[in-house]
């Protein structure tokens, strides 16, 4: 067996037995479960109503506006604005609309006021503003003498139908559901690389400062002990990602089982939401098919090939840089120049790609190694040509080819430094000697 075969085996049969491994393979699902469950309890709680006074002089509004969940109104036109006022100080209403009395219904538009001592979010002043352009356009169309019914017979209400360039139907929100599944690949590529690059760094850090190196360096090459190391946290990575997607199918399957029926039949289910499924009823078989023409096969195939690329780039300069520091706390300052490239890729993805995933920044940046692994996997789901998935792969390989060189030659200078935290110049002249 060769020397390399024997750390790889080594580094992953020590990654397998350890106790927080065990732990975290197990355990993490369930954490991920009880977040996700959390979370849901929380959002499904309503918020405590608030409390609006309107204090309407113009005698038009008062009536118009209609009660929330998260908002009451009441008519306090005869109340003092300055009780009023003092009321909101009092924390009694959270805001008080004022309207004031106008005879010109052009001029009314600019005069209203809504006073509270905390600022309301953008959908509320919407709201407000919506139902009282909509009172003063039928005013204005009174005033004018035009039937107002003719009017709301005469708006039209448009609805464009989507098809390919084939004669296929689609549907819309189809774009939303890939862009989804881009960002959900990319993210797992990016923690995943962040994760178990660390573990490399941590496992060169003990093994230093443990003095074991010493003697490991005398029969084994400085390349071969990092690429070991590489190749055999990355196999246990993989493992544990096995695992995951194992537990998880099986948890959302026992899941579906068991309280899919109830939860279907105990749902109590609006009649307005009844009617928007009763209309996207005739776009399902449409969405069926759509869905049917992702692809599934290459997306998992250049999720594993492009994980083990981005791992395997990334992982060489975690490797260097646990070799070239005594301690987690002195690998800082090396850290954020390889993070940040994962972090720009995130956001190209979400920003660029979901706007133009054929466009000019998400091809180049899909063919930059450190920024491919993750922008070339949120683009799939859009169709990708094939001559590009190939020349990206051949890229990151390629770069990590001569990136694991450069940083084999930091790995056997600073794997035996000591004492002493080395600082970007002196990490050059590691490369040079």
């Amino acid at each position: 067996m060769s020397v390399l075969s024997l750390i790889i085996k080594r580094e992953f049969i020590a990654k397998v037995r350890n106790k927080s491994f065990i732990v975290m393979t197990f355990l993490s699902p369930l954490l991920f479960v009880g977040i996700g469950a959390f979370v849901m309890y929380l959002s499904n709680l309503k918020a405590d109503v608030k409390q609006i006074a309107i204090h309407d002089e113009s005698k038009m509004f008062a009536h118009e506006f209609k009660n929330s969940d998260e908002y009451h109104y009441a008519d306090l036109s005869s109340v003092d604005m300055k009780i009023l006022r003092d009321s909101i100080t009092s924390g009694y209403y959270e805001g008080v609309l004022f309207i004031p009395k106008s005879a010109d219904p052009k001029a009314l538009e600019k005069q209203i006021q809504y006073i509270s001592d905390d600022s309301p979010s953008l959908s509320f002043l919407r709201s407000l503003e919506n139902t009282i352009a909509e009172k003063l356009t039928k005013t204005n169309l009174e005033l004018a003498k035009l039937d107002t019914v003719a009017f709301e017979k005469a708006k039209a209400n448009v609805s464009i139908s989507l098809s390919k360039s084939s004669g296929e139907q689609s549907v819309k929100g189809f774009n939303e559901l890939k862009i989804v599944i881009g960002c959900c690949f990319g993210y797992l590529i990016m923690m995943f690389i962040i994760i178990y690059g660390n573990m490399v760094m941590r496992s060169v850090i003990e093994e230093k400062t443990n003095r074991i190196i010493e003697i490991i360096i005398s029969s084994v090459k400085p390349f071969q002990l990092m690429m070991g190391k590489i190749i055999g946290t990355s196999l246990a990575g993989v493992l544990q990602f096995i695992i995951w997607a194992i537990i998880g199918f099986s948890l959302l399957f026992v899941g579906t089982a068991i309280f899919g029926p109830s939860a279907t039949q105990s749902a109590n289910v609006s009649p307005e939401m009844m009617q928007a499924a009763q209309q996207s009823i005739g776009d399902f078989p449409v969405l069926i098919a759509q869905i049917k023409e992702l692809p599934y096969i290459l997306m998992p195939v250049c999720f594993v090939i492009f994980f083990v690329g981005g791992y395997f780039l990334y992982s060489s300069f975690y490797a260097a840089i646990g070799a070239a520091v005594d301690n987690e706390t002195d690998s800082q300052q090396f850290l954020l120049p390889i993070i940040m490239p994962l972090i720009l890729a995130v956001y190209i993805g979400i920003f660029t790609v979901m706007n133009d995933p054929h466009g000019t920044v998400a091809t180049v940046f899909s063919f930059v190694p450190l920024t491919s692994p993750i922008v070339m996997l949120m683009r799939i789901p859009f169709g990708v040509p094939i001559w590009q998935i190939v020349l990206s792969i051949l890229i990151l390989f390629g770069t990590f080819m001569g990136v694991v060189w450069f940083a084999a030659k930091i790995y056997r200078v600073g794997i035996l430094m000591y004492g002493k935290k080395p600082s970007w110049k002196e990490i050059f002249k590691w490369v040079k000697y």
